[in-house]
């Protein structure tokens, strides 16, 4: 069975967590944001609070991006009190306490450090860094400073993939023997994923997904890993990944950016039944598990990308965590960080992925 781990929490300074006292009782106040590049993951995380989660609780403080235009517009859309031609001038705003990373792959290492070493909490999105080297370097200046910082791996906090986890701790497959995941969507024309300058390539953009799935279920670093895949100029288009885990548990994993629009479902098998993540498995709705159907209906919204309303859960989870005084998310922490890189790092080696100036 699957024993899923109790991770400790390291405290924080007693000044980023803020609470006031309101007619005798005291009160959290609202966590403050800042946002570093407005782009469309940003529009979709910020619009997923603003039409889901309470006002009181999450207030917009501040947004930069290298256009001064498109911080002000960005501001003026979602809230923010103030707009910044600079990432820097984030860092500074004393009124900021977490910082929400959207912009390019390329930059999330750059300005995670330079936003924790100003004293800011961090949710960066995937992937937070180019390879596992530089990884390490965020997660290490995350104890160094003692400041939470999470990698948006967003499908961890769904409630769906809670279900699975519940159901594994459970035994209710039994040992997980076998993981079948596949994620194809047609964006290999898309620049930032074409463009080996801009960190492009499947395996950061979508491989991750499949991978962490496997992760998560496996609990555990493979034993040896496997990939063959096709490349587009310098970058990856696709890739088969197939994973051994001590034991004899295996994980195949998919990704393609152009073969077209795949069933992106994920099952989950074992001796005494299966689990079907339907699609799309990396943002759920619907878990099959055998205690029966499972559906965590979203609201509708104006998004970018689907099911982005999902973002709440990560969004309540960065509050939880801050207002508990951690350093990391039990559902997707540091160690998972490394796991994920670590595996990714040989797929990339295995395809021949190089990206100049990070590896």
């Amino acid at each position: 069975m699957i024993v899923m781990e109790t991770y400790p929490r390291k405290k924080v300074d007693s000044v980023s967590i803020t609470s006031i006292h309101h007619y005798g009782r005291s009160v959290m106040a609202a966590t403050r944001w800042g946002c570093l590049g407005p782009g469309k993951i940003s529009e979709d995380f910020f619009m997923a609070i603003k039409e889901n989660l309470p006002a009181q609780e999450h207030k917009f403080v501040a947004v930069a991006s290298r256009d001064l235009a498109r911080a002000h517009t960005f501001a003026d859309r979602f809230g923010f009190e103030r707009a910044y031609g600079s990432y820097e001038e984030v860092g500074q705003d004393s009124d900021v306490e977490v910082v929400y990373i959207g912009t390019l792959h390329v930059t999330h290492v750059d300005l995670a450090l330079k936003m924790m070493h100003a004293g800011k909490h961090v949710l960066c999105e995937k992937p937070m860094a180019m390879n596992l080297k530089q990884a390490q370097l965020v997660l290490d200046a995350a104890k160094t400073e003692n400041r939470l910082f999470v990698e948006a791996v967003w499908s961890r906090w769904f409630p769906a993939y809670q279900k699975v986890r519940e159901e594994l701790a459970a035994g209710a497959i039994g040992d997980p023997r076998l993981v079948l995941v596949n994620f194809c969507v047609p964006i290999s024309e898309v620049e930032r994923v074409k463009n080996i300058a801009m960190g492009g390539g499947g395996c950061l953009d979508i491989g991750i997904y499949v991978v962490q799935l496997a992760c998560m279920v496996f609990n555990e670093r493979p034993v040896s890993i496997s990939a063959v895949g096709n490349l587009m100029g310098a970058v990856d288009e696709s890739a088969v990944i197939v994973l051994k885990y001590k034991g004899g548990g295996l994980a195949n994993l998919t990704y393609h950016t152009a073969a077209g629009r795949g069933t992106n479902s994920a099952t989950i098998m074992g001796p005494k039944g299966q689990m079907q993540i339907e699609s799309p498995f990396h943002a759920p709705t619907r878990v099959l598990t055998p205690t029966g159907t499972n559906e965590f209906p979203l609201k509708e919204g104006s998004y970018h990308f689907g099911n982005s309303a999902g973002l709440q859960y990560e969004a309540t989870e960065i509050r939880r965590c801050l207002l508990e005084g951690a350093i990391e998310s039990p559902a997707f922490a540091h160690k998972d960080s490394v796991m994920v890189h670590t595996i990714m790092d040989e797929v990339r080696r295995q395809i021949g992925v190089v990206y100049p100036g990070f590896d």
